[in-house]
């Protein structure tokens, strides 16, 4: 189905503010449960890695036991997603933290040689995808209109603020207590997060609880307007593995969705691939120079855009804008032929983050287009796809990077997300009936 056949809302010009958002009781939980996770999870994996390291004097174990809990997350997302719509959110995050909870205590207790610590984070964090959907479906539940696109930029920047803050936190911790005591103080925050969710938001059932007579994604007889009152879909035929199989495939048959799907994961990813090269790029500049300059920049411009286009620009402003925002993420780059210093550089990668807020002008399209039931499934199909084609990005760029010049690759990079957006304009674009 196009994107562009179907009438869409007429888009409202008043853009939500922070009070409307954080009048919410349950999206107060939702913000403050997400930030301790995230401050915990960047703990835990740094305090794992100094860990592993201690024990080995493995410099690639090290580096293993930071990434072990983050890559499982594209299997999970292709496998086990439906579980995000068969079970209550509440007790899917709740159960997660305390799934966490269990193995990080585990970790502490340095009973498991690192091989085995490994296995069981990777093991874990295949969950991982699921509790993150649900929490994501949760949010148009709790969040309407314009207050659900600024509460989705304000979680974008609580993720990359609570980033920062965990390795802050995580170097302090292990300064003062080491490895295992950081551990065990991440384990506080596993209960602290499971504790808040249970407590502050309310129950609400599976959004599937019957088998479907027909299938809803491909027929369409689930829609944005179907969940409150049209008959449930069902728990699906046969186990979550085949489910999500089945569902991921039908989503990305529909045309409507697979393009929102395609606009939120390209233009943004391929910039990634910039990124990763940040390293190498730092270090022909010479003395002086860091890396660390580059990313704080880029994790600035990503904060400062979704802050600003999500609460000061207005709705329908901000939807036709999105096509110039994803614009945003490549152009800069192509400066990078010309080698600029370390400042110059900063200041580029911080202007086209700032594009990373054109995903805010689709929030509300995507939503429109996702079947209801399907909500949690859908969600975690976007992290799952992102974390892929960034994953893929970076190690493009990585390989490009042994052949090329560090700022050259960057360029590639940049001229990539280019032409990722101009072919998805058409997607990009608001149809002219919802301006």
């Amino acid at each position: 189905m196009d994107n562009t056949s179907l009438s869409a809302p007429k888009v409202a010009e008043r853009p939500a503010t922070f009070r409307d958002v954080f009048a919410v009781a349950e999206f107060r939980v939702i913000f403050g449960s997400f930030g301790i996770f995230m401050i915990g999870e960047t703990v835990k994996m740094l305090a794992l890695s100094v860990l592993v390291y201690e024990r080995t004097g493995s410099g690639l174990l090290a580096a293993l036991a930071y990434v072990t809990g983050f890559l499982p997350h594209a299997l999970g997302g292709v496998f086990l997603l439906a579980l995000a719509d068969r079970m209550p959110a509440r007790a899917l995050i709740v159960g997660y933290d305390l799934l966490r909870l269990a193995v990080v205590v585990v970790l502490a207790t340095g009973a498991l040689s690192p091989p085995l610590m490994l296995g069981l984070v990777a093991v874990v964090a295949l969950f991982g995808p699921v509790s993150s959907a649900a929490r994501t479906a949760l949010l148009p539940e709790v969040l309407h209109g314009d207050a659900y696109v600024l509460g989705r930029s304000l979680l974008s920047v609580a993720a990359g603020g609570t980033q920062v803050a965990g390795f802050a936190v995580g170097g302090l911790l292990l300064g003062l207590v080491g490895p295992y005591g950081a551990l065990w103080l991440t384990a506080l925050t596993c209960g602290l997060s499971a504790l808040l969710v249970r407590v502050g938001l309310t129950r609400r059932p599976a959004r599937i609880r019957t088998a479907p007579a027909t299938d809803a994604v491909s027929t369409g007889a689930v829609g944005p307007a179907s969940g409150a009152g049209g008959a449930a879909v069902g728990r699906g035929r046969g186990g979550a593995v085949r489910e999500t199989l089945r569902v991921n495939r039908q989503l990305l048959a529909d045309r409507r969705i697979r393009g929102l799907l395609l606009a939120q994961w390209l233009p943004g990813s391929l910039l990634v691939g910039a990124e990763g090269v940040a390293v190498p790029y730092a270090a022909q500049l010479g003395l002086g120079a860091s890396a660390g300059v580059l990313l704080m920049a880029g994790a600035g411009g990503m904060l400062v855009g979704d802050l600003v286009v999500g609460r000061f620009v207005a709705p329908a402003r901000r939807e036709r804008w999105t096509p110039w925002l994803a614009l945003l993420l490549g152009v800069p780059m192509l400066v990078f032929l010309a080698g600029p210093g370390l400042l110059p550089a900063a200041a580029l990668f911080a202007v086209a983050t700032a594009g990373f807020a054109y995903q805010l002008g689709l929030a509300r399209r995507f939503l429109d287009a996702v079947p209801e039931l399907r909500r949690g499934q859908t969600f975690g199909l976007v992290n799952t796809g992102m974390m892929a084609m960034q994953g893929l990005a970076a190690a493009g760029a990585g390989g490009l990077s042994e052949w090329l010049a560090p700022g050259v690759v960057m360029a590639v990079a940049g001229a990539a997300s280019v032409a990722a957006t101009l072919t998805l304009w058409p997607v990009l674009k608001p149809a002219a009936h919802s301006r």
